[in-house]
C-alpha cells in the first residue's frame, strides 16, 4: 500500500527531477500515427549499477514506444552511467541528442528506471507519466469477495488496497493518482466509496436506497458522475465531490450504467439499454444534447475515453466480446483485437495508445494489454485469481 512516508519519497524524487541539468543539442519531438513504427533504440546499459540497468531496459520494453536492438544502425542509442545515488542518460543518433542527470534512492531504482523512461517519452513523443501510472483492478478472493488492487504500469509491485471481505468493484482513478473511487455491495444495497492513498482511509461518498454504482470522477476532480436507483429507475446522475449538489441526466425507463468522462469534463459517455440491447451514449454534463453513437456489435459496453477523443469499448460481435474504438473526431468505429476470448472492461493508459483490458478465455480472467495501433496484445497479470474491471 501507498504510505505517507513512501508518497513524500515521490514528492522528492519529483523536485529533483525537475531540478535536474539538461543537455540539448538538438530539438527533437517525433510525431507518432496509427501508420508509424516504432523507432528503433540500441540501450547500452547503466554503466555502474546492474540493478538499475536492468530496471531501466525492462521499461524500455515494457512501455511499448520502442523496437529494442542490438543494431549499432538503430535509431537511437541511449547510454547511461551512475553512482550510489546519481544516473545520467545520454540519448544519441550520430552525436548526442540529449542528457539529463537524475538523482534517487540506491533502494528505489525501480522508480528511477521509470521517471528516465518517462522523460525519454515526453522529450520524444509529449507523452507524459506512462511508467510512473498506476493500474487498479479487482481480484476475485473467493466466491463472494473481490477486493481493489493496484499494480505498476507494468504489472509488478502488485498491493492489495481492500479489505471488506464483500464485492469491492469498479475502481476508477482520481486525477493525480491520489484517490479511487469504488463500488462496494452492502446487505440490501451497494454505496460508492472514496478510498485516499495518502491516508489510507474511506469514506463513503453517496448512499441512497438501491442502486449507488460505477463512481466516476471529473477530469477536475470535483464532481463524480453515478448510476443511481434512488427514483424508483436507473439514471445516470453527476454529484459534487465535497457538496450535497447531485443532478439527474437522464429520466427513463431503461437502465444505465458505466459512465465516463470526456476529457474537458463537458461530456459523459454511458450505456443504456433505451434502444433494446445496450449501446453507447453520450449526454452533455447539464443533462442536454443526448445522441447515440454508432458503435459496433450488437451490444456495445464498458467505455472510456481517452485524452485524445478516442472511446474504447467492448462490443459483442456474435456470441463473445471483443474490443473496439470510436473516433469523436471521425464519429468512426474499428475493432482493436483480433485474439479468442471475451474482452471486457477497457481503459486507456495515459499514452492514448495502450489499453489494459480483462480478458475470458478457457477458464482464465486475466488482465491484458493491448496496442491499439497494430493490435498486439500482451499479458499483464493472471494467476490464482480471477481479475477484472481494470482503469489505468
Amino acid at each position: 500500500m501507498f504510505t505517507l512516508k513512501k508518497l513524500q519519497i515521490i514528492i522528492v524524487y519529483t523536485i529533483i527531477f525537475i531540478s535536474t541539468t539538461i543537455a540539448i543539442n538538438a530539438q527533437v519531438h517525433v510525431v507518432k500515427n496509427a501508420l508509424s513504427k516504432n523507432p528503433s533504440l540500441k540501450f547500452n546499459g547503466i554503466q555502474g549499477n546492474s540493478e538499475l540497468s536492468n530496471a531501466v531496459n525492462n521499461s524500455l520494453k515494457n512501455c511499448g514506444w520502442f523496437d529494442i536492438t542490438n543494431d549499432s544502425n538503430a535509431d537511437y542509442i541511449l547510454t547511461g552511467n551512475a553512482n550510489s545515488n546519481t544516473l545520467k542518460i545520454v540519448l544519441s543518433k550520430q552525436s548526442p541528442i540529449f542528457s539529463f542527470n537524475l538523482a534517487f534512492l540506491p533502494n528505489k531504482t525501480t522508480f528511477a528506471a521509470y521517471k528516465s523512461v518517462d522523460y525519454l517519452l515526453k522529450k520524444l513523443f509529449n507523452i507524459k507519466n506512462l511508467c510512473t501510472s498506476k493500474i487498479a483492478f479487482c481480484a476475485k478472493i473467493s466466491k463472494k469477495c473481490k477486493e481493489i488492487f493496484i499494480s505498476d504500469f507494468d504489472g509488478t509491485n502488485v498491493q492489495q488496497l481492500t479489505h471488506n471481505n464483500s464485492l469491492s468493484v469498479e475502481p476508477d482513478w482520481g486525477p493525480h493518482q491520489k484517490r479511487l473511487l469504488y463500488t462496494l455491495y452492502n446487505r440490501s444495497s451497494t454505496d460508492i466509496i472514496e478510498y485516499d492513498l495518502l491516508t489510507r482511509r474511506s469514506r463513503r461518498l453517496i448512499h441512497f436506497p438501491g442502486l449507488n454504482a460505477g463512481g466516476t470522477i471529473s477530469p477536475d476532480g470535483h464532481y463524480f458522475a453515478a448510476i443511481l436507483s434512488k427514483d424508483g429507475t436507473v439514471d445516470l446522475y453527476i454529484k459534487s465531490v465535497e457538496t450535497k449538489m447531485l443532478k439527474r441526466l437522464t429520466s427513463n425507463r431503461a437502465s444505465e450504467s458505466s459512465p465516463c468522462w470526456s476529457p474537458s469534463g463537458a461530456k459523459i459517455c454511458f450505456v443504456s439499454d433505451i434502444a433494446g440491447r445496450p449501446k453507447l451514449f453520450v449526454i452533455n454534463a447539464t443533462g442536454n444534447n443526448l445522441i447515440k453513437l454508432k458503435t459496433f456489435g450488437t451490444e456495445a459496453v464498458s467505455p472510456d475515453w481517452s485524452r485524445d477523443n478516442k472511446i474504447v469499448y467492448s462490443t459483442k460481435m456474435g456470441s463473445a466480446y471483443t474490443l473496439a474504438m470510436y473516433d469523436m473526431e471521425t464519429g468512426e468505429s474499428k475493432l482493436i483485437v483480433n485474439i479468442a476470448g471475451d474482452w471486457e472492461s477497457p481503459s486507456w493508459a495515459p499514452d492514448g495508445r495502450h489499453v489494459v483490458a480483462t480478458r475470458n478465455y478457457k477458464g482464465k480472467q486475466e488482465l491484458y494489454i493491448i496496442d491499439t495501433w497494430n493490435k498486439s496484445v500482451k499479458p499483464l497479470l493472471g494467476g490464482k485469481y480471477k481479475f477484472s474491471m481494470p482503469t489505468w
